[in-house]
């Protein structure tokens, strides 16, 4: 199940990297290698987005965080799909409060709660023939970590071979503010779940398995996820 894209600390630039968009933007677009080309800003019409969550309090939950190592921008939440902005919902599950199941047939990251709720995060997934599927658990965790392209895809693609040895944690790097590293049996699987400023990623397939948030999403599930949570991914 090991896929070549968050190799020694990856997150977006896994080969999570998508098609870049932006032109010269190396780090966050450029190298999301799948064929996600966008989907346009999405009206969020009048003072409510059709999920019940107003635009500004939209803006306020994925808001700047500037108190950060590198400082984060807000994220611009007309390309986000609204039914993907986190929220407290009903989920049924015999997984243990605490416990993260992502969902990437339609783009979800759960975090169990008690009382048979949990808080949903919308993601981006592996795109076709990436997927994988299975339970895992959180080995270790990342703040700015640093990242270093898989020797494969530094052959697929080779503008990655400058950070052969590896990029510093920063804004354009793809691992993000924070990573969770996803491990079985002891063993790293390459596998992570990551944090992403590009809004127009998520509800979409493109990495290589990787599972990304919104980085306000990632940093709020990271706060709330130990070494050792147990991690449940779906079938799509």
């Amino acid at each position: 199940m090991i896929i070549d894209d968050s190799n020694a600390d990856a997150r977006k630039m896994h080969e999570i990297a998508l098609l870049g968009r932006r032109a010269g933007l190396i780090g966050r677009r450029s190298f999301l290698a799948g064929s996600a080309a966008g989907l346009g800003a999405l009206a969020l019409g009048g003072c409510a987005t059709s999920d019940g969550m107003s635009l500004a309090e939209a803006q306020k939950l994925y808001g700047p965080v500037p108190e950060e190592k590198f400082p984060i921008p807000a994220i611009d939440v007309t390309y986000v799909d609204p039914k993907y902005f986190r929220k407290t919902v009903r989920y049924e599950t015999k997984e243990a409060p605490g416990t993260i199941i992502v969902d990437p047939g339609n783009y979800y990251v759960y975090r169990v709660e008690d009382g048979g709720n949990a808080t949903r995060y919308g993601a981006n997934v592996g795109r076709d023939g990436f997927r994988w599927t299975g339970d895992a658990y959180v080995g270790r965790k990342s703040e700015w970590a640093t990242w270093t392209p898989p020797k494969e895809m530094i052959k697929r693609q080779p503008e990655a071979a400058k950070y052969a040895r590896g990029m510093p944690g920063g804004l354009d790097n793809p691992l993000g503010a924070r990573t969770l590293h996803l491990y079985q049996n002891g063993a790293y699987t390459l596998y992570t779940i990551y944090a992403s400023l590009d809004a127009e990623s998520i509800g979409n397939g493109i990495t290589s398995g990787c599972i990304g948030l919104l980085t306000q999403d990632m940093i709020h599930l990271y706060t709330n996820t130990p070494v050792k949570t147990k991690v449940v991914v779906l079938a799509a």
